[in-house]
């Protein structure tokens, strides 16, 4: 008896201390809900969707979009970059046009930045990566790749560098089809471009700068 009024004293104790120290942040308003004599408090919470399983097929064929998404949110902003390169080029070789012992110099001195620029980076992509990236550079430049190293290092250079392009399931041939095979393509980067536009012209304007200081 003595043990069980001493525990009642206690708690009865505690639960006024805790009643003496208790403020407004302690206290939660809710919604209720009268009934009768009774008053139920009332929360709203949110909304729990559940889907079934979808078919294998269409399965499949949200796993190689979403492969597709991450491939042109992977390989993007080189196409950008090389895009902005290759109008830089061509404005400095018009400058050089009758002269092809500066223009031989300067293509090799951009040859070299970009090799220590990203070379290591593009060795490091995937097969699949690789043609969204041969694709996504005909798209930003308007040329393939082809026809962009054929100008640049010449015919022998373009057919050397299509037939290791072969051998791993590319062609520097392959050109951007955004209103055919590439349409999902198409939309996968216009909705990247609306989204993150202001963030790579930022970095390709940082690339510049970077490029300038070397």
């Amino acid at each position: 008896m003595c043990i069980c009024f001493v525990t009642l004293m206690v708690l009865g104790g505690a639960n006024s201390a805790a009643a003496q120290t208790r403020t407004q942040r302690d206290t939660i308003l809710l919604g209720a809900v009268v009934e009768g004599h009774d008053t139920i408090p009332m929360i709203f919470l949110p909304d729990v969707y559940k889907t079934d399983k979808l078919p294998r097929r269409l399965a499949k064929a949200r796993r190689k979009y979403d492969r597709l998404c991450y491939n042109v949110y992977k390989v993007y902003p080189y196409a950008v970059i090389a895009a902005d390169v290759l109008k830089d080029v061509d404005v400095n070789l018009a400058k050089l046009e009758d002269d092809k012992k500066a223009r031989k110099a300067y293509l090799k001195s951009v040859e070299a930045e970009l090799n220590k620029r990203f070379k290591g980076e593009l060795e490091d992509l995937t097969i699949s990566q690789g043609q969204v990236l041969v694709k996504l550079i005909d798209r930003q430049t308007g040329k393939n790749c082809y026809s962009i190293v054929k100008e640049l290092k010449g015919g022998f250079s373009a057919v050397i560098w299509q037939s290791v392009a072969l051998l791993f399931s590319n062609s520097l041939k392959r050109e951007y089809d955004p209103q055919g095979d590439d349409k999902e393509m198409e939309g996968i980067v216009q909705e990247l471009e609306a989204a993150n536009y202001h963030h790579y012209r930022y970095q390709l304007q940082q690339n510049q700068l970077q490029a300038k200081r070397n």
